[in-house]
């Protein structure tokens, strides 16, 4: 499947429904600090109520729809990709393992030529 392109809010609805979201969430910030002496569940009631409206309202705008329909696509590909054993992913991390210590040898073996052939034979040093 192609990538659709990017397509930005065009329609004042959509920015003035985006807008609106991020005022409820914000409303909710600030509901739950200006209620500072209350309870701590009527605190955490007006940052939900605040938080799950804006999601809400975000969520019905074109661009939020279009943010539903792409996990939706995500998720189904997702569900598609076969993902290994756990014999196949241990004897690949083994392999890796291995890999990573040879590579760390010859890397030890070279900078201990490198440093024997600068201080060593060029400086003469000891």
């Amino acid at each position: 499947m192609a990538n659709p392109s990017v397509e930005t809010v065009n329609a004042s609805s959509d920015k003035l429904m985006l807008v609106a979201g991020v005022l409820l969430v914000l409303a909710g910030f600030v509901g739950f600090f200006w209620l500072n002496g209350r309870e701590w569940y009527v605190r955490g009631a007006a940052l939900a109520v605040g938080l799950i409206a804006g999601v809400a309202v975000g969520l019905l705008s074109a661009p939020g729809k279009g943010f539903i329909a792409f996990a939706k696509d995500s998720y189904k590909e997702v569900r598609k990709v076969v993902w290994p054993t756990r014999k196949e992913a241990s004897q690949t991390t083994l392999v890796v393992f291995g890999f990573v210590l040879i590579m760390a040898v010859i890397l030890w073996i070279c900078d201990k030529s490198i440093e024997w052939a600068i201080f060593s034979a060029i400086l003469g040093w000891k």
